[in-house]
């Protein structure tokens, strides 16, 4: 049976499981999720290790295939597409930022930035513009020519924020982003994330272990032994 979309929410989880064979065993990451997003919201998951909360980000964003249930993004069935669709999905719909920052080494930060939007076709000069608007919404034009090794852990992270909304995606993806960072640096990574969801709209979702961090979002979905034991908002 094919999914489709029912309603106004740009992200539907359904009734989706996810188990992982380990040696003979098969373990169950997600026993039956299910939730609705609406297009602006902050979204934050908590949970013990092992609750299931990082895998069910990484299936929402297309990252790993669930083991039965749906995921509709904006109107689409995630599970049905092809790994070609895939990709342009989480090139075009979403933005990805991740504790361990993933800069490419060798690149500077305006370098990085602009990457997704090579992939993505866009212009020089466009893009040229873009990476400085978005450096300067995340308070680092000055390190434009910086490389990685030269900034901070703050600064690194900065730099992967304005690198996922390179292409204005609709969807940021965030997995324990300020979990390398001190608390003030990740206040302040935090604030960048929720000021750029209020002025761009972005639908915001991320994983933390931190009650502190998780007051930044609008919703708290809690979950354990891979179901959703408390949300706040469901909608």
């Amino acid at each position: 049976m094919n999914a489709q979309i029912t309603s106004n929410h740009l992200i539907q989880v359904s009734n989706v499981h996810k188990s992982f064979l380990m040696g003979k065993e098969a373990v169950q990451a997600l026993r039956g999720v299910s939730l609705n997003v609406k297009s602006g919201e902050v979204v934050c998951l908590m949970g013990p290790s092992g609750s299931g909360k990082t895998t069910l980000l990484n299936i929402i964003g297309g990252l790993e295939e669930p083991s039965r249930g749906h995921v509709i993004v904006n109107g689409e069935n995630v599970i049905a597409m092809s790994e070609d669709k895939l990709s342009e999905m989480r090139l075009s719909q979403m933005g990805f930022v991740f504790q361990s920052y993933n800069l490419l080494a060798n690149f500077t930060a305006r370098e990085n930035v602009e990457v997704p939007m090579a992939l993505a076709g866009i212009k020089r000069r466009e893009r040229k513009q873009r990476v400085e608007r978005l450096l300067i919404d995340v308070g680092l034009a000055d390190r434009a020519q910086h490389y990685p090794s030269e900034l901070s852990g703050g600064q690194q992270q900065r730099v992967a924020i304005a690198r996922a909304l390179a292409n204005d995606p609709p969807i940021l993806i965030g997995d324990e982003i300020t979990g390398d960072l001190d608390s003030e640096t990740g206040f302040e990574v935090m604030d960048i994330v929720v000021r750029l969801n209020r002025e761009k709209g972005t639908t915001i979702i991320f994983v933390t272990h931190d009650p502190r961090m998780a007051k930044f979002a609008d919703r708290l979905i809690q979950l354990r032994d891979g179901k959703i034991i408390e949300d706040n908002g469901q909608s």
